[in-house]
């Protein structure tokens, strides 16, 4: 990789009622770290009628990461939960072997009146040692998330270890991902405050990176062996990713995970045979795609 790192530019994709910018995976840059996959959902207006109602489906081989920064989204799952995420918290699903969730408008928004939804869904690879692991779920509140200012920026570590803090979000590799918010123009130091690949995407702004502007809507990849200085202008808001890569390839069919396969094929059976388990009370189910 140059010098110049990798600029991945959002494209949008129409997903029924949202309009979503894809992020990764990229053809040029399957992963940043562990993470394998990041949806950018919004801003959009949520009208009456329009409502999220994402039905029963599976995941394997991941943790699910929902973050928003407007709007509120309510997750079931077949661990038992049922949990509304609201702005600045996380709801952290750890798949393992098989887990199934729906994520749909808190009924206490659905009142005839318009609200923001803006936020980002992003899957992390679990290693291949804990790909067949339990189903877990987590929510961790916004106030317990370690929070920081430092020449003109506030800083929010959302999961894993950074600049010397630690988020309480229960990781399964080494990673991390903070959400920085900029007031004045300030320089981003990440040499030895994070390890491992880099990511970085502008949800609003702009950066300047190895004499290149970079504006909201794109992402940025690098290494910390060969990361430039980044300048970030005024009044904008970054997410920083990454992590260790991990030493297998990981394979990726709709919503499965996997280091082999053939484990991707056994879960395209289990789903079609409706032998995951189920959200209780919930006779919703998203078909697999062919392929």
């Amino acid at each position: 990789m140059s010098n110049k790192g990798l600029i991945i530019e959002e494209r949008a994709r129409d997903i029924g009622d949202f309009l979503v910018g894809r992020l990764l995976p990229f053809r040029k840059k399957r992963m940043v770290g562990p993470f394998i996959f990041i949806d950018h959902m919004g801003p959009t207006t949520i009208k009456p009628g329009d409502y999220m109602d994402i039905g029963q489906h599976p995941h394997i081989g991941i943790s699910t990461l929902t973050y928003l920064f407007e709007g509120e989204i309510r997750h079931r799952d077949s661990v038992g939960s049922d949990q509304v995420i609201t702005p600045g918290s996380v709801n952290w699903m750890t798949a393992g072997k098989g887990a199934v969730h729906t994520e749909r408008t808190p009924e206490l928004l659905r009142n005839g009146e318009a609200f923001t939804t803006h936020g980002f869904q992003i899957w992390v690879a679990l290693p291949e040692e804990l790909e067949a692991m339990e189903p877990e779920f987590h929510h961790i509140e916004k106030k317990q998330l370690p929070k920081w200012e430092k020449e003109g920026a506030n800083y929010t570590l959302i999961a894993g270890e950074a600049f010397g803090k630690k988020s309480p979000v229960p990781v399964h590799s080494p990673l991390f991902m903070v959400e920085i918010k900029t007031t004045g123009k300030t320089n981003l130091e990440v040499v030895d405050q994070v390890k491992g690949e880099i990511g970085i995407c502008i949800v609003k702004g702009s950066i300047q990176a190895c004499d290149e502007k970079i504006d909201e809507g794109n992402m940025i990849v690098s290494k910390t062996e060969d990361v430039c200085k980044v300048e970030v202008a005024e009044h904008t808001h970054l997410l920083l990713f990454g992590g260790e890569a991990f030493p297998d390839e990981k394979h990726i069919f709709w919503n499965f995970v996997a280091s082999e396969k053939e484990t991707i094929e056994k879960a395209k059976e289990r789903w079609i045979n409706r032998e995951f388990p189920e959200v209780s009370n919930d006779d919703s189910y998203i078909e697999m795609p062919r392929g």
